[in-house]
């Protein structure tokens, strides 16, 4: 009876003694296991049952014994006499998921899927990395990178992602530092979930607020804000690590760029996107400063005892040289005089100002205007 990938033993494999040859060579690629693993034939331990059964092929040789290494891309690799099928490429996707649509590739009750939104060339099995519920919207990943898409969704990378809240009602800086605290709690055992919370709008019917999850922990937001007395009108990602949602509109994805795929494989290894600062100088010890306040006490009580010393020997005092300023005063040569002693005898007078005109007496005028009839009197003019 040929060996099917359904059937399992509980015994664990043991490997032969035989000779590999060419295939003991690490440098060759991936352990064989791995390459059939990836290929979709079984899973890695299954696979390894395989091989030490004598089922599997290389370059046309029969390969019973672990460890061995083999190139997926350059060797015939057959399973049963039947070729194996080659690698996917990996493909990386951004997809902007409108609300309505779920996150699974398998959904019994028949709503639609954000799978179905991409019809990409490669007709790759794609998968979403995380989730966002039915009534979400925002940033989503899609791959067929499995090792990828396990290290940016596991708590232990702590892969951070950005979501916009709209909660009723008017929050104040309180309940929102409220909120933090909840959720900085919310974890089931495995210690607080590491989170930030800001403002961004506010007004009498509806708050928006930023928050940053490094770590989920089963964290439902949903839930959780309700059971606060918040309930979410609105909630959209709006980050994955270092991947932003802009460009996009609802219901439009794209290809990842390979810079953007290097990123993200930085941050699945708790490695830092951000080029490194130039170190800053080293900071003043308390004792460096107390020492530098010291010195300046001891300079300002030097200044201000010479004149002191001066004017107990009868020595005259000297006007210091920053109060002798050069002052022109008319006249046919220049004269220094100290500016504290111009300051008392110099007056300078002040400018006469212009005599202000009389007004006009307005002319008499007879009834409803006219000019005073021939002969009457003429008032008498001002000096």
């Amino acid at each position: 009876m040929p060996y099917t990938a359904t059937m399992r033993s509980n015994r664990s494999p043991r490997r032969s003694k035989g000779r590999l040859g060419e295939f003991a060579d690490k440098s060759r690629g991936v352990r064989l296991q791995k390459a059939l693993a990836d290929a979709g034939v079984a899973a890695r331990r299954e696979c390894e049952e395989l091989v030490l059964s004598g089922a599997v092929t290389v370059n046309g040789k029969c390969v019973d014994t672990l460890p061995a290494w083999v190139d997926p891309a350059s060797d015939r690799i057959e399973v049963y006499g039947k070729p194996l099928r080659k690698p996917e490429k990996h493909v990386y996707i951004v997809l902007f998921k409108p609300r309505g649509t779920v996150c699974t590739n398998s959904d019994p009750s028949g709503r639609p899927r954000a799978i179905d939104l991409v019809q990409h060339p490669e007709r790759a099995r794609l998968y979403c990395v995380g989730r966002l519920d039915l009534d979400s919207s925002g940033l989503l990943l899609l791959t067929n990178d499995g090792e990828l898409a396990n290290r940016l969704t596991h708590p232990r990378y702590g892969v951070p992602k950005g979501y916009d809240i709209t909660l009723e009602g008017s929050l104040d800086e309180h309940a929102i530092a409220g909120i933090e605290r909840e959720i900085f709690r919310a974890g089931k055992g495995d210690g607080p979930v590491r989170s930030s919370l800001r403002l961004i709008a506010r007004d009498r019917e509806k708050t928006v607020v930023h928050l940053e999850l490094c770590e989920h922990r089963n964290l439902q937001i949903r839930p959780l804000m309700l059971e606060l007395g918040h309930p979410v009108k609105k909630m959209r990602r709006t980050s994955f690590g270092p991947i932003k949602l802009k460009g996009l509109a609802v219901g439009e994805w794209r290809d990842l760029t390979g810079k953007e795929v290097d990123l993200l494989r930085h941050a699945s290894r708790g490695e830092s996107t951000q080029p490194a600062r130039k170190p800053k100088a080293p900071r003043r010890s308390m004792e460096e400063h107390a020492a530098l306040r010291e010195a300046k006490a001891a300079a300002r009580a030097a200044e201000s005892a010479a004149p002191q010393a001066t004017a107990a020997a009868g020595t005259p005092t000297r006007t210091p040289a920053r109060a002798q300023t050069p002052v022109s005063v008319r006249g046919p040569a220049r004269v220094t005089v100290p500016a504290h002693e111009l300051a008392k005898t110099s007056k300078t007078p002040r400018p006469k100002t212009a005599a202000r005109p009389l007004a006009r007496e307005p002319k008499a005028s007879g009834a409803k205007g006219r000019p005073p009839a021939k002969g009457a009197p003429r008032r008498p003019r001002r000096g």
